[in-house]
């Protein structure tokens, strides 16, 4: 089956946050919503299908987690990546941002350190300081030609080395640089955490996001030996656009770091088994690959139109193509504007809603981010709004 990605799909009034919000979040409803990191793409049929089978049911009571769901995820990580799960190491979680929350917990004591790369998910920051710990920064590097990120190993080392430190939280694909980690640099991170036995918290909920220009991403547990201290974080909720389903998985081969995470779940009575979540999880995994591969393809040629309007189109702004996520980092330094000016300039002058890269940490700033999971309709309006207040700023 065929998916038109070009269909629009009316999100308002459907207690949408991305929609629904705007009045709250930028202080006017008519900004084009382009920020929150799911996508305004129907889910694949296969789940629209199973959810209603199962909505036919009337009684929405009390769920296990079945034996199939398990299954369905450890088929498609061992045929889409090559990376081969035992059952026993799946703990379910109620998302991936409760479970950063919770490996603070778990794996770190009040006022030890986490290591985290910004500019990265805000979560990443807002989990460590919440749950008493203490955020060790080891900030991306940003290479000023070709706007492309890489890890800065050496002070990672030096941040590893520090007494505190007891846990490296790791994103990749990164959200929002949209760098896929290579082989080496993979392996680089997967020594430091051994001679510093840290805790490798590998945030990797975008792994299917990944495009066919660019390197393939790797799960970083293929590379781990069997002792290594790893946790990795994967749902189906970005790949097949259900991030409201609220259900994920953690994998953690190790026995006593399992059993460490599940005493936080189980101290805050979580998570509580919704049957539609479990119904759309397993149908992803099953039924979702043909979707998934129309939707790389048409988001690649997003990227692409959004690449060459910003070089065209847009001066003052730089964009880098990225190489995973359907998120793009726009360098926005050239307009000479602080981050509140940078906000009120796409707000209140273009009718742009994205997220402000100051969120996502100091190195963020000056910078925005532009989710691409939408229409190219949607994206050309954006563009021109964006080409249209620039030129009122240099009229």
């Amino acid at each position: 089956m065929t998916t038109d990605f070009d269909q629009p799909v009316v999100r308002e009034h459907s207690c949408s946050v991305k929609f629904d919000a705007r009045k709250a979040v930028f202080g006017r409803e008519d900004v084009i919503p382009v920020w929150v990191a799911d996508m305004d793409f129907a889910a694949p049929e296969a789940v629209t299908q199973v959810l209603k089978a199962r909505a036919e049911h009337p009684v929405y009571g009390y769920t296990l987690f079945p034996d199939s769901l398990y299954q369905s995820m450890m088929d498609w990580f061992a045929a889409r990546h090559g990376w081969h799960i035992e059952r026993e190491w799946i703990l379910m979680a109620p998302g991936v941002v409760p479970s950063l929350h919770a490996a603070c917990m778990a794996y770190a004591q009040p006022g030890e350190g986490v290591i985290i790369q910004p500019p990265v998910y805000p979560p990443f920051f807002s989990s460590v300081r919440q749950s008493g710990r203490q955020v060790i920064e080891n900030p991306l590097l940003q290479d000023d030609r070709t706007g492309q990120y890489r890890m800065d190993l050496h002070h990672l080392e030096q941040c590893a080395a520090r007494p505190e430190a007891k846990i490296l939280m790791f994103c990749s694909p990164h959200n929002p640089v949209g760098r896929v980690w290579s082989e080496a640099e993979l392996q680089a991170v997967l020594d430091i955490a051994r001679r510093y036995q840290l805790v490798v918290i590998s945030d990797e909920i975008h792994c299917d996001l990944t495009f066919r220009d660019k390197p393939a991403h790797r799960i970083l547990a293929t590379l781990a030996a069997p002792d290594d201290a790893l946790v990795t974080a994967v749902a189906p909720s970005k790949s097949f656009n259900m991030p409201g389903l609220g259900l994920s998985a953690l994998v953690i081969p190790d026995a006593q770091r399992r059993k460490a995470m599940k005493a936080v779940f189980d101290s805050m009575h979580l998570p509580q088994c919704n049957p539609f979540s479990v119904a759309g999880f397993e149908a992803g995994y099953r039924h979702g690959a043909e979707w998934l591969d129309q939707l790389m393809t048409y988001l690649q040629a997003n990227r692409d139109y959004v690449v060459q309007q910003v070089t065209d189109r847009l001066p003052g702004l730089r964009v880098s193509v990225p190489e995973g996520t359907y998120l793009m980092w726009l360098d926005c330094r050239e307009l000479a504007l602080d981050d509140v000016g940078l906000k009120r300039f796409f707000v209140q002058e273009a009718g742009v809603g994205m997220n402000p890269g100051i969120s996502f940490g100091e190195p963020g700033s000056g910078f925005m981010r532009l989710n691409i999971g939408c229409p190219r309709a949607v994206l050309e309006q954006v563009l021109t709004r964006i080409e249209m207040a620039l030129a009122q700023r240099l009229a």
